[in-house]
């Protein structure tokens, strides 16, 4: 075999198979890059397996107190011990003072030793003593934990200071507990329910309006393409504020609904088919604007109907994309908090449920039950998803003629039409946040007025929380941006360590399977443990930034491993070759070419740091307060008219930074994208 220099090299055939393989040796590079990929990779790990695992752990986790492991003995009022120990439990059988439901506590659950003395009295004379009957046993006295087996005489007064620690035990028993409660397994039904309804209406709708931006010629279709994306701006929370304003008990046409309730699943569904909109338009699009014109032309000379080209060319090349915008869009609202929180009314979906255990009953344990109840069905989806994907064929090959729609009056005035309807839907919810912002007192007083904008007089946090949620979103576009790109391009463009690259990408895209309640009870469990040596970063601004970068981790990283694979690697063989540093190649050639695609990670991390609720809900302290957050409790304190003006500067802020980003776009790709005309 000869080459293009002249080299003559042996054919694969004339070597001997006893000839040792060599393998080539690892550069300088190829070890900083791999040490670079296991620290990501323990970042990950950090954030999200572990924090999942520990929430795994306590909803396996039952907590109760064992009267038997304590013995206790009291003396006469003369001090005198004339009677023989007895275990509480012993005690209990006597007495009847305690049922076994009383004994089921949490993981800090306290159980004071007198409700076992019906006539105790702290000021009474005689002695007590108490002692663990095994080296397991603990029982408080006061702020003293005491353990072992010893006894341990108190008086009265003492002894009335004294708690018995829960036992901790592993089984299934919370999840028992929790399908044994009808009101618990409804929220099951109900968040299906939900879903599966708004799925069902949001992908109808996006389709057709994408069906009206690809396959018709009706005018301003990149002002619908701008409206399409507008709900993206916004925490999930504002729609359910507008519908209130719309529908509500003093809304401002209540009686469309003719008698019926905004509060509920009505609500949730219209505000889910509000936020989900532009996630499930933009994966249609994407679908129907890669076709074929030839399968249309033979379908003409076919002389076949234009219903039966729809049915038969048009839905078979977008399926795909249908089935994948159905499973995003399940996804995204069965694992929504924001919404049903402020809409729901008596409706219980999982999310709520989550909100509700941990924040209104501080039970924990059952917290973590229904998290893992509700991550689930968003895996099955996610899988789902992941396996059509896998199985999508290339629509266009090297001799497909793209398809350009012609001119038809009736059709292209029917898509305007509908396009302005559905425009109309989600501009005016926007319009009826702002309205309901600027009036001083709905519905008694419309005049107009900016007290709604005076955040330092109410609940939620203040100006303060907005400008967190500026730091918290530059902090997250900044370090998510770094540490998904390098993530990425170790994992597309490092040599060898193939089963090292394949587990970094397994995790990678674990984050997007997970709901943000999940994340952000898991990270209770697991930062806030005195144990753990990252304790420190529990309330503090870098974990709500570590929160929002791992939950919006996996879109990121596909973002970057997308355009990374538009590179060859023949840049990285003649780089080494050549003998250029890894760093150089990186910083001179992979990041300017990939440029666009790095400020669209930036500008996706910053845009989902200012609207997300359900991740940082259980995190903030009183000092990170967030602006998303702070809608959500001015909500909950009736300061509706502050939470839509608060919805509204959110809004306004990630339009700004999308102008920015739209401005720095083009910027960038006249200095750096030159090449690619």
């Amino acid at each position: 075999m000869t080459a293009t220099d002249g080299r003559v090299f042996p054919a694969k055939a004339d070597i001997p198979p006893d000839t040792p393989v060599v393998k080539g040796k690892l550069s300088r590079d190829d070890y900083v890059m791999r040490a670079l990929m296991v620290v990501i990779a323990l970042y990950l790990v950090v954030s999200l397996v572990l924090p999942l695992y520990a929430m795994l752990s306590k909803s396996l986790s039952t907590f109760t107190y064992d009267l038997s492991a304590y013995e206790v003995q009291v003396s006469d009022e003369a001090g005198n011990y004339t009677t023989d120990p007895v275990t509480l439990a012993e005690l209990n059988d006597d007495l009847g003072r305690l049922e076994p439901s009383d004994l089921a506590t949490g993981a800090d659950g306290r159980l004071e030793v007198v409700q076992l003395f019906p006539d105790f009295d702290f000021r009474s004379p005689v002695m007590y003593r108490l002692r663990n009957t095994t080296d397991e046993g603990r029982f408080l006295v006061g702020s003293q934990l005491h353990t072992g087996t010893d006894w341990l005489e108190m008086d009265s007064n003492t002894f009335r200071r004294a708690y018995l620690r829960p036992v901790r035990s592993v089984g299934f028993q919370n999840f028992t507990e929790y399908f044994s409660n009808p009101a618990l397994f409804s929220s099951i039904q109900n968040s299906l329910l939900i879903a599966t309804i708004s799925t069902i209406i949001t992908v109808t709708l996006a389709f057709w309006f994408a069906y009206a931006l690809n396959r018709s010629c009706m005018r301003f279709k990149g002002v619908f393409r701008m409206v399409a994306m507008m709900p993206i701006l916004v925490p999930s929370l504002l729609p359910g504020i507008a519908l209130i304003y719309l529908f509500g008990n003093q809304g401002m046409i209540n009686w469309m609904l003719m008698g019926a309730d905004i509060y509920g699943p009505i609500g949730i569904v219209i505000g889910s088919v509000f936020f989900t909109f532009p996630h499930a338009f933009i994966i249609i699009a994407t679908a129907l604007s890669i076709s074929d014109a030839r399968y249309y032309e033979a379908a003409l000379s076919l002389r076949s109907s234009p219903w039966r080209t729809f049915w038969t060319v048009t839905i078979p090349g977008a399926r795909y994309g249908l089935i994948s915008a159905a499973f995003v869009v399940f996804n995204l609202v069965i694992t929504d908090f924001g919404l049903p929180k402020v809409i729901g009314g008596q409706f219980d979906v999982l999310a709520v449920d989550i909100y509700k255990q941990v924040i209104g009953q501080q039970n924990f344990e059952m917290g973590a039950v229904v998290s893992v109840v509700l991550v689930v069905p968003a895996i099955l989806a996610f899988t789902v998803d992941r396996i059509v994907q896998r199985r999508q064929v290339a629509m266009l090959s090297a001799r497909s003629v793209p398809y350009q729609p012609k001119p038809n009056r009736a059709m292209d005035n029917f898509f305007l039409v509908y396009s302005l309807l559905v425009a109309l839907f989600i501009v005016g919810l926007l319009a009826v946040c702002q309205f309901a912002a600027l009036v001083k007192f709905w519905p008694y007083d419309l005049s107009l007025s900016l007290n709604n904008y005076r955040f330092d007089l109410m609940d939620g946090g203040g100006w303060s929380s907005y400008y967190n949620s500026i730091k918290l979103g530059l902090l997250t576009a900044l370090s998510g941006t770094v540490v998904i790109f390098v993530g990425a391009y170790l994992v597309e463009k490092a040599n060898g360590f193939a089963m090292g690259r394949a587990i970094f990408q397994m995790v990678a895209m674990l984050p997007m399977a997970i709901p943000g309640m999940v994340l952000g009870l898991a990270y209770i469990f697991f930062f806030n443990d005195p144990d753990n040596p990252l304790n420190f970063l529990y309330g503090t601004m870098a974990i709500l930034v570590i929160a929002t970068v791992t939950h919006f981790y996996t879109v990121s990283h596909l973002t970057a491993v997308t355009a990374l694979k538009q590179m060859d690697r023949d840049f990285e063989a003649v780089s080494a070759s050549l003998k250029t540093p890894t760093v150089k190649l990186f910083s001179r050639v992979t990041v300017p070419v990939c440029l666009p695609a790095i400020l669209d990670i930036s500008i996706y991390l910053f845009v989902n740091a200012l609207t997300t609720v359900s991740a940082v809900v259980f995190l903030y302290s009183p000092d990170t307060a967030l602006a998303s957050v702070a809608v959500l409790n001015m909500d909950d304190a009736g300061d509706i008219a502050p939470a839509a003006a608060m919805g509204m500067m959110i809004f306004y802020t990630n339009a700004g930074a999308r102008i920015v980003h739209m401005i720095l776009s083009r910027g960038v790709l006249k200095r750096t994208q030159a090449w690619r005309g």
